[in-house]
């Protein structure tokens, strides 16, 4: 999991790094996927210490980050029928809002094996 949230909070750096150019640096919202990233990235970094502690941060930002984005995720339909009023706002946040969802799950998934393997061991 360590590896993987390193590997998330880059994904989602580059992400919002890439949303504030392509809107021509118009909105600071366009970097909401670098800023979790960020703080994603730190908790990594504190994972290479306190293994626990890091992924926990970085899962319950993840999910804060999913509850964030999910306002603009609701609105892909009107992305689909060219009705949506800020369209690159509403695919970025569907891109971040995918990334999230399949990081918690894998930590769900890994944390539930972890139990497994230690309730097995015992």
């Amino acid at each position: 999991m360590r590896r993987l949230t390193l590997g998330l909070s880059v994904l989602l750096i580059a992400i919002g790094s890439i949303a504030y150019i392509a809107t021509s640096f118009a909105s600071w919202t366009a970097l909401i996927p670098a800023l979790l990233g960020v703080v994603i990235l730190i908790a990594g970094l504190i994972s290479l210490k306190k293994q626990k502690l890091g992924v926990h941060l970085a899962l319950a930002v993840a999910v804060l980050g999913v509850l964030g984005t999910s306002m603009n995720v609701l609105q892909l339909g009107a992305l689909i029928a060219g009705d949506a009023e800020r369209p690159t706002a509403v695919l970025i946040s569907t891109i971040t809002f995918a990334l999230l969802i399949l990081y918690v799950a894998l930590g769900i998934h890994s944390f539930v094996t972890a139990r497994r393997w230690k309730a097995a061991e015992a």
